[in-house]
């Protein structure tokens, strides 16, 4: 589909599906933190369409190993992070077929796939 010289490919592993699943996991990961400034975060969104949205072709995430994008975060949500997705060679992998990436995320009881820095509002997830 093509709006305004954009060009978003609804059937890419990185969409609207992918990143309500990744709002709703990163609210129970925050719950569960060991980091008491977290336990009160929770995510009221990421945004399916990065800036600039060429980084949603296969040959940019395959060269960068990376998406950029946007989260809402926070105590009430509403705190704009960047978001910085990183690509595992798993995610890679699926991204590259257009496949699910769900099963991608870590668990939420583990805490080293993200590292959120709350004062810059930058928030960094690492993908299988």
């Amino acid at each position: 589909m093509t709006d305004d010289n954009k060009t978003y490919d609804e059937n890419l592993s990185f969409n609207e599906d992918f990143c309500t699943h990744l709002e709703y996991h990163l609210g129970k990961t925050f719950e569960l933190s060991e980091r008491d400034d977290l336990k009160e975060f929770w995510c009221d969104g990421v945004s399916s369409i990065p800036i600039p949205d060429s980084q949603l072709t296969k040959k940019s995430a395959n060269d960068s190993r990376k998406i950029i994008t946007k989260a809402w975060i926070g105590k009430t949500g509403q705190d704009e992070y960047e978001m910085t997705i990183q690509f595992g060679k798993y995610s890679l992998l699926r991204y590259a077929k257009g496949t699910d990436m769900k099963d991608c995320i870590l668990s939420e009881n583990e805490h080293d796939w993200y590292y959120i820095d709350t004062r810059s509002k930058k928030i960094q997830i690492q993908l299988r």
